[in-house]
């Protein structure tokens, strides 16, 4: 399973359901206007938009932990918010997994 199946894999059974009927060439579409058309196009690139969009959190670290990562940001010149940041997509994505 590549990284894009597994960002969009299906939620529920409904979804499963509509996904395999699109695959399999028995998914039966019905005509849509092109003001309906535009419409859902516009939709759907607002909201791709708006989670590709930052969002400024606060969170509680370890001072020891942040100066860590400050260090290590200072050797390979990359601030550490951006370090930061990479870690965390990078674990949401699935490319690197919690050890607890």
């Amino acid at each position: 399973m590549n990284k894009n199946e597994k960002m969009y894999m299906p939620l529920d059974a409904y979804e499963k359901e509509l996904i395999d009927a699109a695959e399999s060439g028995d998914l039966v579409t019905s005509s849509v206007s092109e003001e309906r058309m535009h419409m859902l196009q516009t939709a759907a690139k607002q909201k791709m938009q708006s989670l590709e969009r930052k969002k400024q959190i606060s969170l509680k670290v370890r001072e020891s932990d942040l100066l860590l990562i400050k260090q290590k940001a200072k050797e390979t010149s990359i601030p550490y918010q951006n370090i930061i940041q990479a870690l965390l997509h990078k674990y949401a994505t699935g490319q690197i997994k919690l050890e607890v």
